[in-house]
């Protein structure tokens, strides 16, 4: 099963390019989302993070991960995982034409401000929206296969070393109980590892999301079955360095 022809012309960069989310998760994360900046980036986000949410193009083929992350998977987790995240967000706002005015990252990063009959339908929703927006983004078919540059620069400042950083951020993944993700972010200038639970946005905390790994049984169990550490350590074999890197950039700025 292949996505869209439209969707299969888009390089990686036009998707980034397109989504805005980059530019407007770094500017969540540092505090910096002046009014000038919002309006800026909801005409950057107009690909689905300002509403109505819609679905992102996804940017490559459901069997173009494969053996590692397999088409069957990849067709549900997209179009009925995600899309339910972006249909359940959309409802929740509905009536709320204050909240319905925000990007995704203004919703998150005040989540605590949101009416109490909805703020946890937009935590679990609002939040796999932009989590799963970001995860397609760092995996990819192609693409450099380590992290190079200022970007690996910075991992051996805060990690010692790729394979450590690789070590920590699967350790990270096979703790987390249940349902969650794990991270690589940026915070105030240093690069960590987290993991979250459910649909929880690092954007809520005021850190960077640099690259995530879906660890809800949805995203690996059609494949894998129980094994996540199969499927965690087949992931670093389709991350999207470039992406990466950019991110980082971006967190550096």
């Amino acid at each position: 099963m292949h996505v869209s022809s439209e969707n299969r012309g888009l390089s990686r960069r036009d998707v980034l390019k397109t989504l805005g989310l980059g530019a407007a998760l770094v500017a969540l994360g540092r505090g910096r989302l002046r009014a000038g900046g919002a309006e800026t980036g909801r005409g950057a986000m107009a690909g689905g993070l300002t509403q109505p949410f819609a679905l992102p193009p996804l940017g490559f083929a459901y069997d173009a991960l494969e053996p590692h992350i397999d088409a069957t998977t990849m067709e549900i987790h997209y179009t009925k995982h995600h899309q339910g995240y972006v249909n359940n967000a959309n409802r929740a706002l509905e009536g709320h034409a204050a909240w319905q005015r925000k990007t995704a990252a203004e919703i998150l990063r005040e989540l605590a401000a949101a009416p109490p009959q909805i703020r946890t339908a937009l935590r679990n929703n609002v939040g796999g929206h932009v989590n799963h927006t970001l995860f397609w983004q760092v995996i990819t078919p192609g693409g450099a296969k380590s992290p190079k540059g200022s970007l690996r620069a910075g991992i051996e400042r805060s990690f010692g070393s790729v394979d450590a950083l690789q070590a920590a951020f699967n350790d990270a993944a096979m703790k987390r109980f249940g349902s969650g993700w794990a991270w690589l972010g940026a915070e105030k200038g240093k690069l960590i590892v987290r993991s979250t639970a459910n649909q929880d946005s690092l954007l809520s905390e005021s850190v960077v999301p640099l690259l995530g790994l879906d660890v809800w049984e949805h995203a690996y169990y059609i494949h894998y079955q129980n094994r996540r550490a199969d499927y965690v350590k087949a992931f670093w074999n389709v991350v999207n360095w470039d992406t990466v890197q950019a991110n980082f950039d971006r967190a550096q700025a």
